[in-house]
């Protein structure tokens, strides 16, 4: 897996490297962005669960270093806050919601908020209007995320749950604290980008993000094979142009 995160770190770094290929563009932009987060977690025993939504924001710097045929070559840094986890999907034998012990009238829930965060280094290629127009992007590379803080929405305890009715019966992940607050994975996008002049560039993006670390150890004393958390996020951003030459 960390081979893989090291070829697409290279291969970003290359973008840059090879900026004399083409048409040589220098062109700094910085901006900020926000957006929604549509997160779950891969356990392994296998946990049921629903998208969790939570918020996504953070400040975006992105380098233009040429125009290589139709292609307008970028790399693209973020430092971003994140929400993810997950909600489980609690359940009966007849696929109908699990009733509280405690309050009959409401079904039993369990959400799990994870903040981190985060630091993408993406290529970013755009084919389009360079300027004053719209155009379409695609960007792709390495994530690195650290967990800030957890917190969790439920209610119900491990002495109230209603655990006899449920199909599923894997339920230590929730008492776990996460165990590895370093996460790494693999994000990709794709977007619209329009430029104003005088006004600056608007972007709509939609992100996947697949980690490659565990939450919880996955040695063969550890009770999950794989915690693995990955997401979907719809987002916006404005960005204005710094440098150009």
């Amino acid at each position: 897996m960390k081979q893989i995160i090291t070829t697409l770190f290279i291969l970003v770094c290359t973008l840059a490297a090879k900026a004399q290929v083409g048409e040589h563009r220098n062109l700094y932009a910085v901006g900020f962005h926000g957006g929604c987060n549509l997160s779950s977690v891969t356990f392994q025993p296998k946990v049921n669960q629903k998208m969790k939504s939570g918020l996504e924001g953070g400040l975006v710097l992105r380098y233009t270093c040429e125009k290589y045929f139709k292609s307008i070559c970028s790399i693209q840094a973020e430092i971003n806050y994140s929400q993810m986890g997950w909600e489980e999907d609690i359940l009966d034998m007849d696929n109908k919601p699990v009733p509280s012990t405690a309050n009959p009238e409401e079904n039993e829930y369990y959400r799990r908020t994870l903040n981190y965060v985060q630091i993408p280094v993406l290529a970013h290629l755009r084919w389009g209007k360079e300027y004053n127009g719209a155009s379409f992007y695609f960007n792709a590379g390495p994530q690195l995320g650290y967990l800030i803080s957890e917190k969790t929405a439920t209610n119900f305890t491990p002495e109230t749950a209603n655990y006899s009715k449920r199909t599923n019966k894997v339920t230590a992940q929730d008492t776990m604290k996460v165990e590895n607050a370093f996460d790494y994975g693999i994000t990709a996008g794709l977007g619209l980008e329009v430029h104003l002049r005088k006004i600056g560039r608007f972007q709509l993006e939609a992100r996947y993000y697949y980690g490659l670390g565990n939450l919880y150890g996955d040695s063969k004393r550890d009770y999950f094979g794989v915690s693995r958390s990955s997401n979907i996020t719809i987002r916006a951003a404005y960005l204005i142009d710094l440098y150009k030459d």
